[in-house]
């Protein structure tokens, strides 16, 4: 199932390309509604700025922690069989989003953040697409293991009958 790295490669490209306009094309916040913003943004720490001040020991941490898990996930991916075609969705997309933030770590020591998105005066924390899709990544994932398969086990249950 390494077939669907191709789909890690597209979200690190569409990660990198707008971080990239984020970072050199955006001067101040951009009001898109109500409830979204295009803000720029530099997480030194993990999600939700977690160990953002911790005095730059995290940078290397989170690049050795996303590459190792990255190299699981990819051994993982090619051992998949091939009719859980969802499960390697999946990992492709969490892959392409880790690698995605580990580029920017490499690169500048921060994650560039520039979506946020807010009610009234509770902001969520600044994301990116690289987050984005990790998080579609995993819940595909749930819905794969936890709806699709079951879906399908209760049908191959009925067909026994």
């Amino acid at each position: 199932m390494l077939k669907w790295l191709w789909l890690s490669v597209v979200c690190i490209f569409l990660d990198q390309i707008t971080k990239y306009m984020a970072e050199f094309h955006l001067n101040e916040t951009i009001v898109v509604n109500p409830f979204f913003n295009i803000v720029l943004a530099h997480n030194e720490g993990a999600a939700f700025s977690i160990l953002s001040d911790a005095g730059g020991w995290q940078r290397w941490f989170f690049i050795v922690l996303a590459s190792l898990v990255s190299i699981v996930l990819i051994v993982w991916l090619k051992k998949i069989p091939l009719n859980e075609k969802w499960q390697a969705i999946s990992l492709a997309m969490i892959i392409g989003g880790a690698i995605g933030n580990v580029i920017d770590r490499s690169i500048y020591g921060y994650v560039i953040d520039f979506i946020q998105v807010h009610y009234q005066d509770w902001y969520w924390p600044a994301f990116n697409v690289a987050d984005s899709v990790i998080t579609m990544g995993v819940v595909l994932m749930l819905l794969d293991e936890y709806i699709l398969k079951r879906k399908k086990d209760s049908l191959e249950i009925a067909r026994n009958k």
